[in-house]
């Protein structure tokens, strides 16, 4: 797969999914919030679906290369 997303997005995504996922198992302990592993995944791989359905890519000329 070819990656669409930024090297700084990347960690930011990666970093707020992780957090919001173990909401699922600490605070609220609210199953849903399992949801936020995706976005986490996404992140951690650098290619999300949606920016790809769209034709957005988010990584500059450098980290194309």
């Amino acid at each position: 797969m070819k990656k669409n997303i930024g090297d700084f997005e990347r960690v930011v995504i990666v970093a707020g999914g992780v957090v919001l996922a173990s909401l699922a198992f600490w605070g609220p302990k609210k199953p849903w919030y399992l949801a936020f592993a995706i976005p986490a995944l996404e992140g951690f791989i650098g290619t999300c679906a949606l920016y790809s359905a769209l034709g957005i890519n988010t990584r500059s000329i450098e980290e194309q290369q």
